[in-house]
Formats: structure tokens, sequence, C-alpha cells
């Protein structure tokens, strides 16, 4: 992976997601704010469904003590997170499935200040979700926290949700003309890549396309969440399409 600018692929990737989610910045924002609230500014964190570290990038860049375990099945994007941060020694990464049970046998420590995850977590179906709820309740420890950021439905306003498909639609659609990379289009210049190339074809292999899970309402996470264990849980942000759910155990 020598000569690999790390750096680049990890840009190319937020911009890509930003394309989906103008607003992801100011959700990672206060996805922080409120470590630093509850648990403060040395947290040991585990990066949920990482991806390529966008979380782990920017805990460390603001709480430099913070230590981060990076933990996600796709081949391709834990490439760039270990690429990125190689030789980080307040950064490790696991590769597991969510999915399966023993997963959590894998992580090195037994317990976290905090457990987050974005945009990550819609890949998965209820039932699934609920018992991974119910994995994360016995990781946090007591008095932390655990924050899931994603596609959130509310469908009880389903007005509302059309209009602001529509609009977003139409935003996305305008930039896209312009040259911005989509999911695919990401992916197929991933998939050229000389060092990207092999792990990109495995993580299809795993994944497929895509995989669309339910994405319930905030409403279902904080109650599935609290019946999981958690003392508390509520929406600490939104915007017209994402939603930011904290749960305290």
């Amino acid at each position: 992976m020598t000569g690999t600018d790390w750096a680049a692929w990890q840009q190319s990737w937020d911009r890509q997601q930003e394309w989906y989610m103008p607003d992801r910045e100011e959700r990672f924002r206060v996805m922080l704010d409120m470590v630093e609230a509850l648990v403060g500014p040395k947290p040991r964190v585990l990066d949920l469904a990482c991806g390529t570290g966008s979380i782990t990038n920017r805990l460390l860049r603001r709480f430099p003590d913070a230590t981060s375990v990076g933990v996600d099945l796709d081949p391709a994007l834990l490439a760039i997170a270990e690429g990125s941060f190689a030789g980080d020694e307040r950064v490790t990464f696991v590769t597991a499935d969510l999915k399966d049970p023993s997963w959590v046998a894998s992580l090195p420590y037994d317990s976290y200040d905090a457990v987050l995850t974005a945009t990550a977590l819609h890949w998965l179906h209820r039932e699934p979700l609920t018992a991974l709820y119910g994995q994360l309740a016995g990781l946090v420890r007591d008095d932390g926290v655990f924050m899931n950021a994603d596609h959130m439905i509310d469908e009880t306003a389903p007005r509302i949700n059309a209009a602001e498909r529509a609009q977003r639609h139409a935003r996305m659609d305008r930039e896209k003309a312009s040259g911005v990379l989509d999911w695919a289009d990401w992916w197929a210049v991933a998939a050229k890549d000389p060092v990207l190339a092999e792990p990109t074809a495995r993580r299809f292999e795993i994944y497929g396309e895509h995989a669309d899970g339910d994405a319930p309402s905030a409403h279902w996470h904080a109650e599935t969440l609290r019946a999981a264990g958690f003392g508390e849980a509520r929406t600490v942000w939104a915007s017209p399409c994402d939603t930011l759910v904290l749960a305290v155990k």
C-alpha cells in the first residue's frame, strides 16, 4: 500500500457522503459535543461500522487523548481506514460482522465510554438491530453513551417525507450534473485503483450492490434502546432527512 494517498481517499469518501447529507459535518459536531458533555474529552470509543474512519478522524482531531476501536466488515473501506491511521497507537481496527452474535469477542476491550455510529445501521432490519442494541448495552459502561446518526423514517408524516425527498433529490440532481460522484461512481473508481481493486471486489461479494434495512423512526430507536438496557434515549439533533439518537446507560 506504499505510495497510496489515503488522505485523498478519505476526502473523496467525505465528498461522496456529503452529496447525500449536506449537514454531515454539523451532525458529527453535535455527536462530539455530546461525547464531551457526557463522558469527557478522553473517551475510549467504539467506532461501530466505522467505514473509512470518518468518526475516528474527527474524534481524534477534537480529542487528542481519546482512543478508538473501529469495527467493520468492508475490506475496501477498512483498507482506507488502516492506511489513514497507520502508526497511530490510539487507533485499532477490527474486522467483524455485526450480524454474527460472536462479533463482540473480537474487540480488544470489554467496555467503552462511547459507542458511535453514522450512516451504517440502516443496513440492518429491526430484528438484528434489536439484538445488536442488546449487545451494545453490555459494552457501554454505566453513564456511558451510544449514538446512532442515520436516516430514520417517521411514517406518520408521509406528505412531509415526500416533500423533503423531492427537494433533496432535486438538489442532488443539480450537483450530480456538475460532476459530483455518487455511491456507484465512487465504487467504480475504487474498483479501478491498483490497491483497492481487490478489496473492492471482495466487498461486493460480501454485500452486493446495497443492502437496505428498515430505517425505522427515531422513536423506535429510542424505545428499543431503552428496552435493551439504556436508562435514557432521545433525539439530540435532526435535519430534514437525518437524525442523531443518543442513549445513556
